[in-house]
């Protein structure tokens, strides 16, 4: 990218010396990954179901080009766009999620998508990080405003999504936007003893799936038990980690990824430890795990409730969807069909990626000479430092 000078005073002079650079240039370095990856993984899934064999790469070229876009625009907005933009989102996501249920394509018993021209939305993907900073603003604003029902707000919103997401159902999302809210609440300072009752719900809800829906309870049995159900993909999975090895088999010479239905999609990490080896597989969770933690450490010099809570909320969401993924594809979890961010096929998931870390991006710009105290919030706010 251009080099700016410190005296360019646009705009774009502006975002570029107050943006994360390493985090920018990690997000770039998985939307290589990204391109490179399809490229290996998608072709003999194109010939499998019939289609063109450059199908799903001309739609990823597109998907991430619009995903890199979209993480520039939106790490150019004022905290201010964040909300709107959080209010909005939430507002449509929800709205389309309930569409879901009557208007929804229905793909292995869920409807979880709607059809559009070219590609099939999954909305709920949007619900992760819009409704994190709705729900930031809606605790953070309780502390300013002294009779303003925040928390009652916040529970309501979740449970409308609640109802939604088992009504599809979408287990795997619920659990993602679930652990989301009780982060962004533990951070807000909820105690421990109802922090812990709020894990021991959760834990309860877990085991209540397992019985209600026959799907989780197929997954975690095949976890558990080797020797019950189809266990193809994953087995094929981690053939194609063992083929590689430490060092990876070498670009294009992966075989097993030809055997992988969903090579180019939740399975993708596995042919990329074929192709590339493990310790390309190291370094892909590396970034993941700069991006995290490089946001997180952002947040220490911060005083600003609402900045520390929709920024945890952001940096969690893509952290356990990142996390899901890669630990599921090594067995260590129960599958779940969760992409990896910026990596895996997907419109819907690459750009509402693309939505969190442009959040997240906008939300930890350094503000020169702006007081972090000037938005009007209350005192004192040395506690949140150390509840963040």
């Amino acid at each position: 990218m251009t080099r700016f000078s410190r005296i360019d005073n646009s705009g774009l002079g502006r975002w570029w010396r107050s943006v994360d650079h390493v985090t920018l240039a990690c997000v770039g370095i998985l939307i290589g990954f990204g391109y490179i990856l399809m490229l290996a993984a998608s072709p003999s899934v194109a010939v499998r179901i019939g289609a063109s064999r450059n199908m799903f790469i001309f739609k990823q070229v597109v998907f991430l080009a619009l995903a890199g876009g979209i993480v520039v625009g939106v790490s150019m907005l004022t905290r201010k766009g964040i909300v709107r933009l959080g209010f909005i989102g939430s507002a449509v996501a929800i709205a389309a999620t309930a569409l879901t249920l009557v208007h929804g394509v229905e793909i292995k018993g869920a409807r979880r998508w709607i059809a559009l021209p070219m590609m099939s939305v999954q909305p709920s993907e949007f619900l992760k990080p819009c409704f994190a900073v709705l729900t930031a603003w809606l605790l953070s604003e309780r502390r300013v405003r002294k009779y303003f029902p925040g928390m009652l707000l916040a529970c309501g919103c979740f449970a409308v999504i609640l109802v939604l997401l088992k009504s599809q159902p979408d287990i795997g999302m619920l659990t993602v936007v679930t652990t989301v809210f009780m982060a962004q609440l533990f951070v807000d300072g909820l105690n421990l003893i109802l922090v812990a009752g709020c894990v021991g719900l959760m834990v309860a809800a877990g085991i209540s799936a397992y019985f209600l829906f026959p799907h989780v309870h197929s997954r975690v049995e095949r976890f558990l038990h080797p020797n019950v159900g189809d266990h193809y993909q994953i087995d094929t999975a981690l053939r194609a980690f063992g083929n590689g090895g430490l060092m990876g088999r070498g670009p294009g010479e992966g075989r097993v990824k030809d055997l992988l239905p969903d090579a180019h999609a939740d399975f993708v990490f596995a042919v990329a430890g074929e192709e590339y080896g493990m310790l390309i597989c190291m370094f892909i969770i590396a970034v993941f795990a700069t991006i995290v933690v490089r946001a997180l450490l952002r947040l220490l010099r911060e005083d600003d409730p609402f900045l520390i809570l929709a920024t945890s909320g952001l940096v969690t969401g893509f952290g356990l969807q990142a996390f899901v993924n890669m630990a599921s594809t090594l067995h260590l979890i129960p599958t779940k069909g969760m992409t990896l961010p910026f990596i895996s096929y997907g419109g819907s998931s690459a750009m509402s990626v693309a939505l969190t870390i442009g959040m997240v991006l906008a939300l930890t710009r350094q503000r020169i000479g702006q007081s972090r105290l000037s938005r009007s919030l209350p005192q004192p706010v040395g506690t949140w430092k150390a509840a963040a």
